[in-house]
């Protein structure tokens, strides 16, 4: 039986890095071939922010095409040479056992993991960012950033390790519903404390100072209805030259301006973006995406229970006997290859809600040609993808393409101009 799940594995991670690598490899000669600006974004994207965008998808797309099939030759090493049995046994004869073995086996392997991907994220950063002007930190903000990081990790995940293995060990049969239960509660925890405490622990939040922006967005922010906690400007062009918005909290959230944008962005365009984001919590998309994220969870955390004492799957990768530890350590390692399919799914539900946050914008603000505009920036100051391959976008973006949100915008302003 060790062998057919050995073998099940090592089927499906083929299939995964054949379609990942595969979906790549196509996008980024899709990306080679194609040329200047697409037909219908002739005259709003100049030609020479098309040619920079084309060369930063390139190198975007073959940095990640080196680290995704070094993560992968990684992972085989991990799960095949008998490293995962060694480091139970050799933390065992130091006499840990229990909750102190399940913590620091996961921690060790967690630690490893970051620190492999250090380089790539050091050669993201300082080379390839670097190169197309986006970067602007310094390597002691970046190492700052990294130290604070691993700070946070052991001071939120420690206890948090330790609560699972309490649950998974001392709550019965039906430990993956105590243990949903506890990591719902804690990911709506993290959800409050984020903006309030975490956050600032990496950038700078300042009220946006009084003038017509702050006010064109109350006005739209009371025109809808919309109840939050203020509105900020982010300190980001200390790290990245990339714009965006974003908002943080689940029931009255801060509304986060990054400075770029609001350096950038003409009144109308920056009260597009915030009526987009608006749309998102007007049509419950947060919430829904929690709930899927549930859903989720349940599902897995119940096949987990009736994983982990089934003998067979520690004897195919070498382990004597089950452990918890083990159970997840190979959960996380080996899970991707039986869930990689959900990606398109997960994607395609998300630019679902995009169009709608689009739609509901164009209703509140009125100014259907600001929010394209200001697409049309975003995505020239980004120097955003202009010609993905429809594959690969329909694979892994969680946004439409620029073409096709801007055709879904026409669509909704000649919707709303019927309906008045």
């Amino acid at each position: 039986m060790e062998s057919l799940v050995l073998s099940l594995f090592l089927g499906l991670f083929a299939v995964q890095l054949a379609v990942e690598t595969g979906l790549l490899l196509l996008n980024l000669r899709h990306a080679a071939r194609e040329r200047g600006v697409p037909g219908p974004l002739a005259g709003q994207i100049a030609g020479e922010v098309a040619d920079r965008s084309r060369a930063y998808t390139l190198a975007n797309g073959r940095l990640g095409l080196v680290q995704g099939l070094w993560e992968a030759a990684l992972t085989l090493v991990i799960v095949l040479s008998g490293l995962l049995p060694w480091l139970d046994q050799a933390l065992g004869t130091r006499r840990l056992s229990g909750a102190h073995l399940f913590v620091v086996y996961l921690a060790v392997l967690a630690g490893g993991s970051a620190l492999l991907d250090l380089p790539f994220s050091a050669w993201r950063t300082f080379v390839l960012e670097a190169r197309f002007g986006f970067n602007r930190s310094t390597p002691r903000l970046w190492v700052m950033d990294r130290l604070k990081g691993l700070g946070l990790q052991v001071l939120l995940g420690v206890p948090f390790l330790y609560a699972v293995y309490g649950f998974m060990r001392f709550t019965g049969p039906w430990w993956w519903l105590w243990l949903l239960g506890f990591l719902v509660g804690y990911q709506l925890l993290l959800l409050w404390a984020w903006p309030t405490f975490i956050a600032p622990l990496f950038n700078r939040f300042q009220p946006l100072p009084a003038g017509p922006l702050r006010a064109r967005l109350e006005e739209l922010a009371s025109a809808a209805r919309f109840a939050h906690r203020g509105l900020f400007v982010m300190d980001a062009s200390r790290r990245s030259g990339h714009s965006n918005a974003y908002f943080t909290g689940l029931f009255r959230p801060r509304i986060i301006l990054f400075d770029t944008l609001v350096e950038r962005m003409s009144v109308d365009e920056a009260a597009s973006v915030l009526a987009h984001e608006i749309g998102h919590y007007r049509r419950r998309h947060l919430h829904r995406s929690l709930a899927v994220s549930i859903g989720t969870t349940l599902v897995g955390l119940f096949v987990l229970s009736r994983l982990v004492p089934w003998p067979p799957l520690y004897a195919a990768f070498g382990f004597a006997a089950p452990s918890l530890h083990a159970a997840l350590a190979l959960a996380s390692l080996c899970g991707g290859a039986f869930l990689f399919w959900l990606a398109p799914l997960l994607a395609r539900l998300s630019r679902r809600h995009e169009y709608e946050a689009d739609r509901y914008a164009v209703e509140l603000a009125r100014a259907p040609a600001a929010l394209k505009s200001a697409l049309v920036r975003l995505n020239g100051e980004n120097l955003s993808n202009l010609h993905p391959h429809p594959w690969y976008s329909a694979w892994h973006y969680s946004h439409p393409t620029l073409v096709e949100r801007l055709a879904a915008i026409d669509r909704a302003a000649e919707l709303t101009t019927l309906a008045a």
